[in-house]
């Protein structure tokens, strides 16, 4: 029989990088021949030979209605025939701007991008434009888009600044770049004792999503808080990955249970907020918005920002996941994935731990979730590689890399979460 994946992976590796077009995907943490999807639907999608899968990565987490949700599709298709691009102004854009604000009220403007990359670098942009400050803190295992100053990972002593992790980007780009170790409080203040009135910001993801799923405690959270507010940087939230996937009011609302009057000075946005379309955004309150031009000095422009057919989608995903009693059952969904995988993992001898929030898991195969960047790291890499390809054969598509969370849509059935754990069990019995 032809491997029609492995036809079209030969081809693209003539013409495209690597055969990809975003690393991940070329499978090489794994290994194996990538998965080229024909079509999708629902919690599934179909590979160039025509097998299902169920998806747990929906776009790296932007369907979270699923794959077709006919709501959604309509606005899409009323949108393309109005027209898929205008370089001006629409009133969708507006609407969205609403839609976003209204369940998010750190926010008091918002600025849509293309790409949660981009909404992050301008976040960047606009916390030293605001601040008048060069230095920021980013910390390991945190991942905030591809822009240059945010490629960088610790230097070998206790508060240094970055070292590139990437060609082509200078170690003078990344200089003011401060790494520290994630839910590290004592590491946290003494860099803000050393650098706290050079900082223009702390970047962070509240809950990561590219060392698989680790979220920071409340304890670390409240201090990050603590500090920012006492030294004047500001607080950036990365929630392109968590924001609306979590929860309604993103990652933000659920630490805002535990410490009151918790909130973010700025926060970035992508993947549920365009639907499955190129969309992201930033904001904040006004009088740091209104540093953007062009109201204020700082730049930022893009010629596809707020795009007619993308707003269509974001829009229509937001109504959706909006309605009473979504949230409660898309949760309880993923806890049900979470808890079966758990169980499964236990019965076969497995060392394994796993947790969720929303429509968002991650799992390892190690006794006790870790906190941190060095502790995700000890995961055993080959037996990893061994589930995913035994869930691969059965049906079960997972993120191709330890290290990367795991998402439950709207469209996954019971009798899906059920066939994964099965699944999931004859390969732990495997391991």
């Amino acid at each position: 029989m032809t491997d029609h994946n492995q036809e079209l992976f030969d081809r693209a590796t003539r013409v495209i990088p690597g055969g990809v077009n975003s690393p991940v995907r070329a499978f090489r943490a794994v290994g194996g021949t990538p998965r080229f999807v024909q079509r999708a639907q629902g919690a599934y999608f179909w590979d160039a030979n025509g097998k299902p899968y169920i998806d747990y990565i929906g776009s790296w987490g932007p369907m979270i209605l699923g794959h077709g949700n006919p709501v959604v599709l309509e606005a899409v298709q009323k949108a393309a025939l109005d027209g898929f691009s205008f370089g001006a102004p629409t009133e969708r854009e507006i609407e969205l701007a609403e839609a976003i604000l209204a369940q998010v009220p750190s926010m008091e403007m918002v600025r849509l991008v293309s790409s949660g990359t981009e909404a992050g670098m301008s976040a960047l942009r606009l916390a030293r434009g605001a601040t008048g400050r060069s230095k920021i803190i980013k910390f390991e295992g945190c991942y905030h888009g591809h822009a240059d100053a945010l490629l960088v990972k610790a230097g070998s002593g206790l508060a240094t600044f970055g070292n590139p992790t990437s060609a082509g980007v200078p170690p003078e780009v990344v200089q003011h770049t401060l790494v520290l170790e994630y839910n590290n409080i004592p590491q946290l203040e003494e860099a803000f004792a050393l650098h706290g009135k050079e900082l223009a910001c702390l970047m962070i993801e509240p809950i990561a999503g590219n060392m698989n799923f680790v979220r920071a405690s409340v304890p670390f959270m409240k201090r990050c808080r603590e500090l920012c507010s006492q030294f004047g940087a500001l607080l950036v939230f990365d929630e392109v990955m968590t924001g609306f996937r979590v929860a309604l009011g993103s990652a933000q609302s659920v630490y805002a249970k535990s410490i009151p009057g918790f909130k973010p000075d700025i926060t970035v946005l992508g993947k549920v907020i365009g639907g499955g379309m190129p969309l992201a955004a930033f904001g904040g309150p006004r009088a740091i918005m209104e540093q953007l031009a062009p109201t204020g000095p700082v730049y930022q422009a893009g010629t596809l920002s707020g795009n007619p057919v993308a707003t269509a989608c974001g829009l229509a995903t937001l109504k959706e996941i909006s309605k009473p009693g979504f949230w409660d059952a898309l949760s309880a969904r993923t806890r049900s994935l979470v808890d079966g995988l758990s169980a499964a993992a236990a019965h076969a001898g497995v060392p394994f731990s796993a947790d969720c929030e929303g429509g968002m898991f991650g799992f390892f195969l190690l006794p006790e979730l870790p906190q941190n960047y060095a502790k995700v790291m000890t995961s055993d890499s080959p037996r990893f590689n061994k589930l995913f390809h035994g869930l691969l054969d059965r049906g079960v598509y997972i993120a191709p890399a330890l290290y990367e969370a795991g998402f439950v849509s709207a469209a996954h059935s019971a009798a899906d979460i059920a066939t994964t754990v099965d699944a999931a069990a004859a390969v732990f019995q495997q391991l």
